[in-house]
Parts: structure tokens; sequence; C-alpha cells
């Protein structure tokens, strides 16, 4: 199953360590994880999304807020919260098809934030289908990052 845990953590060094240690040494793989300081400079949220068993993880959130520098520990799996993904995908300009690259792109309501000759790196915010959708239709212009 795919977790959500939203952490406030003191925003210390070697405390985003301590948390992947503790998560990886458990057994699991972290898909995203966005570390951010909050309007105080001493804080810092932390969002980490995993995949695997409830039982296990109930234990990993529990150690999650036995460390000390963590001051709350929020699991989103069950909860109603917005989520939305950030791309950058550098694609493959062919001679001729830039104008079809930028009518999906603007489609889709992204932007293009880099121009060559060559290729255009573009920015997709939103949900996780809506960026594997992105990637499919680019995938036949070469996608290069």
């Amino acid at each position: 199953m795919r977790h959500v845990i939203s952490l406030l953590v003191e925003n210390k060094v070697g405390v985003l360590a301590r948390i992947t240690c503790l998560i990886s040494g458990r057994g699991f793989n972290i898909d995203s994880l966005a570390v951010g300081e909050t309007d105080n400079p001493a804080l810092s949220r932390m969002t980490i999304v995993v995949r695997g068993d409830d039982a296990i993880l109930e234990q990993v959130r529990k150690q999650l807020g036995k460390i000390i520098d963590i001051i709350k520990v929020i699991d989103f799996t069950s909860e109603e919260f917005v989520e939305r993904d950030l791309m950058l995908l550098k694609v493959n300009v062919p001679a001729g098809k830039r104008g079809e690259i930028i009518e999906i792109v603007e489609i889709f309501r992204g932007k293009i934030i880099d121009v060559s000759q060559k290729d255009l790196v573009i920015e997709l915010a939103g949900a996780e289908d809506k960026l594997e959708a992105m990637i499919n239709l680019m995938r036949p212009y070469g996608i290069k990052e």
C-alpha cells in the first residue's frame, strides 16, 4: 500500500539522514521525498512517500515519533489531502515537430522553461497519471532526461 507521511522536524544537520536510515532499515524504499523550511527557519517539513506493509509502516511511524528532532508525524494515508507532483522533462525536438510538442504542452497546461535547437525542457505539475500521460506522449519524440 502507498503511504504519505508528513514530518515536522527541527532544521538541523543529520535529521534527514537519521530518518532515511530508519525507513530504509525497515526495508522500505522511499518513492518520493520533499523537504523544505517552514515559515519558522528553525523547522522543516518533510513529506515522504513509501509503499509497503501497513503493520510494519505503523512501527516505523511510532519509531519516527521517538526521534528527538521530530516534532510531529502525520500519516496522510487514510486522510484527504491535496497532492501534486512536479516533473521536468527534456525532450528531443525532431525537425518540423516543435509545433506539435508545444501544442501538447499547452493542452497539459505545462510550461516550456528552456529551449534550444535540438530540445525543449518542459515543466509539468499535477497528479501522477497526468505526468505519466505526458511521458507517454513525449516518448516517440525522444526523452533525453
